[in-house]
């Protein structure tokens, strides 16, 4: 008498069990690899903080006006030196980001991080933007929003948060704008998170400022910037 036919599901031996579960593993192992090779490859937006100041010289930055910016130290430094106010302007366009850096407000007079910023040719006027301020004066409404298209403040930090920023002494600053909307934290503090309804600039460089009247005098470190913008 023949015997019967193994079923399909005949149980495989113990040594085959460890076969397969080898194969499989190493096959899950090349394909993960294969994929998280191929993410790096493809870079989407928003996967990576970029350095936006090398700590050795302003590459990268155009100067705006006749103000004093110099690299001392590793740091980034801006004197006012006359009565106009004065920029240093990222030569990239950036739409929507978030940028970290510090800050210290060495002597009088304020600053801030302009956005979505245009200069008519020749001149320290704007054609357009916004800016997060930085003031380290009291009641000065760092880390809200200004905007230079004729409207002015569009958005104050809440009146407990003032006294956050601190005068000669270093500030973490964290910025955010994506399209209409802009977050700002300062020193690990929520200061603004606001939608603007009435925005009119989208896209533009990004600048550092200097106060009107020889007055500014700010130093700068640890500037980087998250791309989200989808192009």
């Amino acid at each position: 008498m023949n015997a019967a036919p193994e079923s399909a599901n005949t149980p495989l031996p113990r040594a085959s069990k460890r076969l397969f579960a080898a194969l499989l593993l190493a096959a899950l192992t090349v394909a993960t690899g294969v994929g998280l090779v191929a993410q790096q490859k493809m870079k989407l937006p928003g996967n990576d903080w970029i350095q936006m100041f090398n700590g050795t010289d302003l590459a990268g930055w155009v100067k705006i006006g006749a103000e004093s910016w110099t690299v001392e130290d590793g740091l980034l430094h801006g004197r006012g030196l006359t009565k106009a106010y004065g920029y240093l302007q990222t030569e990239k366009d950036y739409k929507d980001f978030q940028m970290s850096l510090r800050f210290k407000c060495v002597g009088d007079g304020n600053s801030g991080v302009f956005f979505h910023t245009g200069f008519k040719p020749g001149s320290v006027d704007t054609t357009q933007g916004m800016q997060f301020e930085i003031d380290c004066t009291m009641m000065h409404h760092t880390a809200g929003v200004y905007a230079e298209d004729g409207r002015g403040w569009v958005v104050w930090p809440s009146p407990e948060n003032e006294g956050v920023v601190r005068m000669g002494e270093w500030n973490d600053y964290l910025v955010e704008v994506e399209g209409n909307h802009y977050k700002s934290r300062l020193n690990g503090v929520q200061m603004v998170d606001f939608t603007d309804p009435k925005a009119t600039s989208f896209d533009g460089k990004i600048a550092l400022q200097l106060h009107a009247g020889g007055q500014g005098n700010m130093q700068f470190k640890d500037l980087w910037i998250r791309d989200l913008s989808k192009r």
